[in-house]
């Protein structure tokens, strides 16, 4: 297949060679200001002679053929997908370095194109003259390559050509990175031709090393932890944003003041830190919250797959029961995504408190929800919603300012209340329990199974009974 999607863009090159050739009109117009003809060959997307300036350079010269080419190509492959594809791949294998410039006068020049664009070198990127010719060297970056990496400005995977120094290597990455100090040593990986053995030789990073096709440089130096670290505190605070902080050693405490402390309508008892990473639609869902100009990428596929993979390691090792799992698989996904730290605000005051020495994590997201002032009530009342929060006030009387219960709500020892800051679930029939602002009150639905439930359960009965009056009956006859 390979070989036929090159074939095929073979064909298009030579079918928008002849279009070239074809526009006399273009040639004619170009020849009135003085167009000279320059050759191409060798490994680039077309070959042939065509039209130039007198006043253009050899990058000028191939970025216009390449650009018009590829134009007509793409034009051409425009309702054949699959195609296009495939000849985008084709068009851009070819190599910017180690083009062969010949002149009719038989001076020949080796041009490094990729070097002008990396440092402005004009001897790399000469005017053209009438009857040129250049070549293009062929293109192998699986194995005609080498590649450098560490404290650059420009990491990657470059064309080798006969005579690469680490000079040259370093050059084309853009120079040692500045953010790094004190860097003066490279190392050059280099495999055997065999591929089983590889030598590690360490280098002067100012030294004009000879490379090898293949080897692999590593500038080496202490990696830099001058990085943006930083938490997003949002909701109730006088100054939300992003805050600035340091790697491993700023406190909660000094996040909050730097945020302008908090508001007075500042909900501490709800306020949390989460650490993991999707959190701006999880807010929107829990709290009806919008992060504004959040930095958060909500990968929600990526995210669900890793969730996956780590339920799957987790149940290897385990005896969870069937029964159990929906169970485990809702706790592990709460645990994934929510990832909060476990923070009590309403002691940040405290010098001595856990709050106040807690330490903030690069990408946390600090929230400071407001104040409800409510109580929401739902499940089986008759105006399900927020009821305002009043003091020292039992679950009935809520309950009666939603209207009441639903003709199918269940008994009243069956109502639930649920903590807003810990999500406890507790009976207020059964104990006695501080209803606070944020909290919920659920009344749940009575359960109405069909006839054929409870057939089943008798069934069920019979049989474990005639189980058991089987054994009975062995044991005695064993027993005679």
């Amino acid at each position: 297949m390979k070989s036929l999607s090159i074939f095929l863009v073979i064909i298009l090159c030579a079918s928008v060679f002849a279009q070239f050739n074809d526009e006399k009109s273009d040639f004619s117009s170009l020849e009135k200001i003085g167009a000279i003809s320059v050759t191409i060959g060798g490994d680039f997307i077309i070959t042939g002679s065509f039209p130039s300036l007198v006043t253009e350079r050899v990058d000028q010269f191939i970025t216009r053929m390449y650009t018009q080419t590829r134009e007509k190509i793409f034009s051409q492959l425009s309702q054949q997908p699959e195609l296009l594809e495939k000849a985008k791949k084709e068009i851009e294998n070819y190599s910017l370095r180690d083009i062969t410039l010949k002149r009719a006068n038989g001076e020949e020049l080796k041009l490094d194109l990729m070097k002008f664009r990396r440092t402005g070198d004009f001897s790399n990127n000469p005017y053209l003259k009438n009857d040129d010719v250049l070549i293009f060297a062929p293109s192998d970056l699986e194995r005609n390559f080498f590649s450098i990496s560490g404290a650059v400005n420009k990491p990657g995977k470059y064309h080798f050509k006969d005579g690469d120094k680490l000079s040259d290597a370093i050059e084309l990455a853009q120079g040692i990175n500045k953010a790094y100090s004190n860097v003066t040593k490279a190392e050059i990986n280099r495999l055997s031709y065999d591929g089983e053995k590889m030598e590690v030789i360490p280098v002067d990073v100012n030294s004009n090393y000879l490379l090898q096709r293949g080897d692999r440089i590593v500038i080496v130096a202490e990696e830099t932890q001058r990085k943006e670290f930083s938490v997003n505190i949002i909701g109730e605070v006088k100054s939300p944003g992003k805050i600035p902080i340091t790697k491993s050693t700023t406190t909660l405490k000094e996040v909050i003041d730097k945020a302008g402390g908090f508001t007075d309508n500042a909900s501490l008892k709800q306020a949390k830190i989460f650490t993991g990473n999707f959190i701006s639609e999880l807010l929107k869902s829990l709290y009806n919250y919008n992060v504004q100009n959040s930095e958060q990428s909500l990968l929600v596929d990526t995210t669900q797959f890793i969730i996956n993979l780590k339920e799957s390691i987790l149940y290897r090792m385990s005896n969870v029961t069937y029964e159990d799992r929906e169970y485990f698989k809702l706790e592990n996904q709460l645990r994934s995504l929510l990832e909060t730290g476990s923070v009590d605000f309403t002691k940040l005051e405290d010098e001595n408190s856990d709050a106040s020495k807690y330490i903030v994590k690069d990408g946390n997201i600090i929230f400071i929800p407001p104040k409800q002032n409510t109580i929401y009530v739902f499940g089986q009342v008759l105006k399900p919603g927020r009821v305002g929060y009043k003091a020292d006030m039992d679950y009935k009387y809520y309950i009666d300012k939603a209207g009441g219960l639903g003709e199918y709500a269940q008994d009243e020892d069956e109502i639930m209340l649920i903590k807003g800051d810990s999500q406890e679930w507790i009976s207020p029939f059964k104990h006695k329990v501080n209803i606070e602002e944020g909290d919920y009150i659920y009344v749940p639905r009575e359960l109405n199974l069909p006839f054929s439930w409870y057939v089943g359960q008798v069934g069920n009965y019979l049989s474990i009974v005639a189980s058991v009056a089987t054994v009975i009956l062995l044991l005695v006859q064993f027993g005679k």
